[in-house]
């Protein structure tokens, strides 16, 4: 038993942390940053996957997330959490990207997280068919918010981060990101209540 534990703090001692990565990287260590890369590769994918609805899309937003990152490592703080800084540059440039385009397909369901009593079940054919009528809907509302209000929920909803998290990431105030938030669930509250989805509007307005 000794043993086994003497071993295991062995290879938490020899884990090397990111900021360590970062100051090998920027000494000319390309290995470093390639394990930074991958590291950080998939939460990176699966942000810009949720905010762009697109998984080829969002292919090139995160390598351009680690483009920009490496241009600009020198810019890290080491006393930040180097995740929260690399995810702040791939939320500002998905950002940029819908400023440029309208999201296609991207639903309210596939931005909350499933209840984990329901995430087994297997839907029968007409639950499935309600089920894409009501993405269908969905769709066409998100589509209606600025890409402001669509980070603040997906980072929100489905990342699960609060407010103070999601301030430093955009580099903006707490208090601008509990404005958006508020208004993006008010936005969306009041038109899913029109089109009568009742549902979504009770999981919205209880989170």
């Amino acid at each position: 038993m000794f043993g086994e534990k003497h071993a295991s703090r062995e290879n938490e001692a020899t884990v090397t942390t990111d900021q360590e990565l970062v100051a090998k990287s920027l000494n000319g260590d390309h290995q470093a940053f390639t394990e930074l890369v991958e590291r950080y590769e998939h939460a990176v994918y699966n942000l810009g996957y949720r905010i762009l609805g697109d998984g080829l899309e969002a292919e090139d937003a995160a390598q351009e997330t680690f483009l920009r990152a490496y241009r600009h490592l020198q810019r890290y703080d080491p006393a930040r959490s180097f995740k929260t800084w690399l995810l702040a540059i791939a939320s500002n440039h998905c950002i940029d990207r819908l400023r440029r385009r309208r999201l296609n397909k991207l639903s309210i369901e596939e931005l909350l997280p499933s209840h984990p009593a329901l995430a087994s079940k297997e839907p029968g054919p007409e639950e499935s068919t309600l089920r894409n009528e009501r993405h269908d809907r969905l769709q066409g509302l998100l589509n209606e918010l600025s890409p402001k209000y669509r980070a603040v929920v997906v980072l929100h909803y489905w990342y699960d981060m609060s407010c103070t998290e999601i301030a430093e990431m955009l580099d903006t105030q707490e208090g601008t990101v509990k404005s958006r938030l508020f208004r993006a669930r008010q936005t969306l509250a009041s038109r899913l209540a029109t089109s009568g989805t009742m549902t979504q509007v009770m999981v919205l307005g209880s989170a």
